[in-house]
């Protein structure tokens, strides 16, 4: 019924445009993202993005580890964010000393699920992760064209 997205977005899904220069900062940039249940199958030749969060309990190397999956199949990585855990923040048996946190790591990554060394990065990932999804495949393209 309604979006919050770029004129060119309007131009592309035939929306009108209701309002335009609503940010509060000239510098603010947004992106946006059409979601769907159901995977598309990839584009033959199109350069693909995916992304992933995922979760592992605290110990020596495990972010090495998770990071080398992608590494060992030269798997691009574009971007890595950390969000501590809401349910369970706190790190449970630990040594004592400072606070330590549980985090969630979102990455996006140069490659399509369709890509075996994709699919097989995921599958030794599982092996160390508590919690491991697949936000999303899809061409990069799509992120900077509209």
């Amino acid at each position: 019924m309604a979006a919050v997205a770029s004129e060119r977005a309007a131009e592309l899904y035939g929306m009108d445009v209701l309002d335009s220069d609503i940010q509060d900062d000239r510098s603010n940039l947004t992106r946006f993202l059409a979601l769907a249940r159901d995977p598309l199958p990839p584009i033959p030749g199109l350069a693909y993005k995916t992304s992933i969060v995922f979760a592992f309990k605290d110990g020596p190397g495990r972010l090495f580890k998770s990071l080398a999956c992608f590494a060992l199949r030269d798997i691009n990585l574009t971007k890595i964010e950390s969000r501590p855990l809401k349910e369970e923040p706190l790190a449970d048996g630990l040594d004592p000393g400072p606070v330590q946190f549980q985090y969630l790591f979102y990455i996006d990554c140069e490659a399509s699920m369709a890509d075996e060394a994709m699919r097989n990065a995921l599958r030794n990932l599982e092996e160390h992760t508590l919690f491991l999804r697949v936000l999303g495949s899809y061409p990069r393209h799509i992120l900077t064209d509209v």
